[in-house]
This record gives structure tokens, sequence and C-alpha cells, in this order.
């Protein structure tokens, strides 16, 4: 049986932060699936880990099967599977490695690499932190295609309006679709199991709802978006990716922008993703502490786990919000808020840690879901890096 880890190398794990501060670049949510859920649909029955860094290995841990060395295959994270590529990694023997250029794709067996083979195929994969909406119209449309293949959709309710091709609309046993205006004609639309799309919402493609996900009455989402499990949004949404868990329930706007998990943005949150300059977006780099050019004129939020903003909050274009961030008040706050901070634009301070940890426990008990010990440790490592102590 084939092993397959994902190996996290540092300077990738660097340029997806924040999200990559509390997971793995493979457990990025791209497209409908995160990547590693793609790699165990691209090859059925092989084990799938993620070879990360130390601080992220207790909650993932790697899976290595040393008592077949060759049969462990290490992929680098940030690359998707498609049917030509995985032919590509089943015929490599052990020793051998495969390359597109000089980037590395995969490598088989634990022992030394000798071979090297080129690889000539495009690649579908994530680069930058923004790539993730970026991109998220290719991935989102490998996965429909993946996970609706030789399966037949649940029926769409005569209170809905379709619009364009009715294939490349599919819903899931489960979930509940009434009253709303769906456009497949730029793109497939994915109703998972559970989710809910209520009475006057708009979807044009291509959209993706993930397990228990809800639109709000009245929500405009414009692809390609992306809603994981147990999200709930409302207001207008244009190419976004919400990792899970995460709530922008109210009117507002949200564009060209990634959250992590448990994330909440309160009624009237806006966040800009164009300058009124038209000019190219320069992005605030936590792993380099500076701005870097993007070479992008849209680039909304980029939210980390667990942040919050409060009612009202207005965002400038590409503002990066860090881990356990708590914003409130009038005004814009700066373009780059740390790790566990909270307060307004009067300033921001460290968050009391203790209280953090209650908010989180009582926003993930509404999803019945616990923080662990070890969710704990991580998220205590990210504070006292963010916040080192001046004893």
């Amino acid at each position: 049986m084939l092993n397959i880890l994902l190996h996290d190398q540092a300077e990738m794990l660097g340029r997806m932060k924040p999200l990559t501060l509390t997971r793995p670049v493979s457990y990025l949510r791209f497209g409908i699936m995160t990547i590693a859920e793609k790699w165990k649909k691209a090859i059925p029955g092989a084990t799938v880990s993620a070879e990360t860094s130390e601080m992220l290995s207790e909650l993932f841990p790697a899976v290595v099967d040393r008592e077949h060395p060759d049969d462990n295959i290490i992929i680098s994270s940030e690359i998707c599977p498609d049917e030509a590529l995985v032919e590509a990694l089943l015929s490599l023997a052990p020793g051998e490695s495969l390359f597109s250029g000089e980037r590395f794709i995969a490598s088989r067996g634990l022992g030394e690499v000798t071979d090297r083979k080129d690889y000539a195929a495009p690649v579908l994969s994530i680069e930058h932190i923004y790539d993730v909406f970026m991109k998220n119209g290719d991935a989102l449309c490998r996965d429909f295609e993946v996970l609706t293949s030789g399966r037949k959709s649940a029926p769409l309710s005569d209170s809905c309006r379709l619009i364009g091709p009715a294939d490349r609309l599919f819903i899931e046993e489960g979930a509940t679709v009434e009253g709303a205006i769906i456009n497949t004609t730029k793109g497939p639309v994915y109703v998972g199991r559970d989710a809910e799309i209520m009475e006057g919402a708009c979807l044009r493609g291509p959209v993706a709802l993930c397990e228990h996900a809800v639109v709000n009455m009245g929500g405009k989402i414009y692809g390609p978006t992306t809603l994981g499990p147990y999200c709930k949004v409302g207001g207008e949404l244009n190419n976004v990716v919400m990792t899970g868990y995460s709530n922008k329930a109210h009117d507002g706007f949200l564009g060209n922008a990634v959250t992590g998990e448990w994330c909440n943005l309160g009624a009237g949150c806006t966040a800009s993703n164009l300058k009124n300059t038209y000019g190219e977006i320069k992005l605030w780099s936590m792993e380099e502490g500076r701005f870097v050019n993007t070479g992008l004129q849209f680039c909304g939020l980029i939210m980390g786990d667990h942040s919050k903003a409060g009612i009202n909050t207005m965002f400038n274009t590409a503002t990066v919000v860090g881990v356990g961030v708590n914003f409130y008040g009038a005004g814009f706050p700066r373009t780059f808020i740390p790790s566990f901070t909270e307060g307004s634009t009067s300033g921001m301070r460290p968050t009391s840690l203790s209280r953090f940890f209650d908010t989180a426990e009582r926003m993930m008990a509404r999803r019945h879901v616990s923080l662990t010990e070890a969710d704990r440790r991580l998220l205590t490592h990210i504070y006292e890096t963010t916040h080192p102590s001046k004893d």
C-alpha cells in the first residue's frame, strides 16, 4: 500500500502565513477539498499525511512506512493531483524524483534520491497565499468533476430558478435549497451534504458549499467562491475561500479574500479589494516582515484562525489579520494586525490568552467541536512567539 507524505518546505509555510500558523500547506482548502483530501481521492487506498514543521506535527503527525521504505512517495505539499501527474508518480522507481524545471514535485522511497525525471505537463499549485483565491476557480472545477463523476444529483426544488446547464449543478443528499437563483453558465455549483441555501439567495458559479454550509436569505455569491464546512454567509461575496467554521452572516462585502477557521465578521463588515488608484497591491508578508509586491489589482482580506471583527468594521485593501485577533470600533485598522492582539483604531494591545481560550471554547461548542490540549499548546506557542516575554 502506498504511503503519501505531503512535504512542507519552510519557505512555503512562510509564504502561506497566517493560515499556516495553524495548519500544514496541504490542509489549506483550495477548490472544494483541501489539498490532502485531493490526494486521498486521487490515489484510493493510499495513506496520506503531512510532513510539516515541528510546531504543527503534534496536531498533524506524519505517517511513515519504515517497514516498506520504497512504498513512501514524498510530494511537495502545495501541488494538486491530476490524472497525468498521478500516473507519472506511480511510475517512479525507488530513488527516482520528479521535477518541473527546477521545481521539485515528488520522489519515491526514503533512501537517497539518485535519478531525476522531468515532468513537462502543467501543474496546478499554490505558490503564494493569494493563489488560494486567484486559482480557486480551476481547483473548484477539477474537484467538482472528481466528486460528482458517475453520480446523480439530488433534485432542485421547483421553488428555485436554474440558469445554465443542469449537469453543472450538484446537490448532495440532505442539502436544502429553496427559492434561490443559481447560474451555472460560467462554472459549476456544488451544494454539499446538509448545506442550505435560503430564499432569495443568488449564486453565480463556480461556487461550492461544503457540508453544513449556509447561505442566508438574499445572499449574493459570485464565483469562484468556496464556503468550507459549517460556514455561514450573507451579504455579498466575490471570489472568496472560507476554510471552515467561519461566519460572515450579515450584509457587507468580502471579495478576493481567504479566511481561516473559527473567524467571525460582524454585521455590516466590509473589506476593500481594490485601491482607489487602481494600482498594484502590496501585501504584508508575515515571514519577511515587510510589504511585498503582488502584481495584483484585486486583493481583499487575509485572515487567520480564531480572528473576529466587530460590526461595521472596514478593512483596507489587502489587509492581513493574524491568528486570534479581536478588532472592533470605528475606522480602518492598519493593513497588518499581528496575532493575538485586540482593540480598535485607538490602539491594539496583546490579548488575554485565558479570555481568548474562553471565547474559542464557546464558539467551537456551538459546532460541537472541542478545543483540545494539543490545540491549546499550538495556540499558546503562536502567542508566545508573537508576544515574547520581556523577562
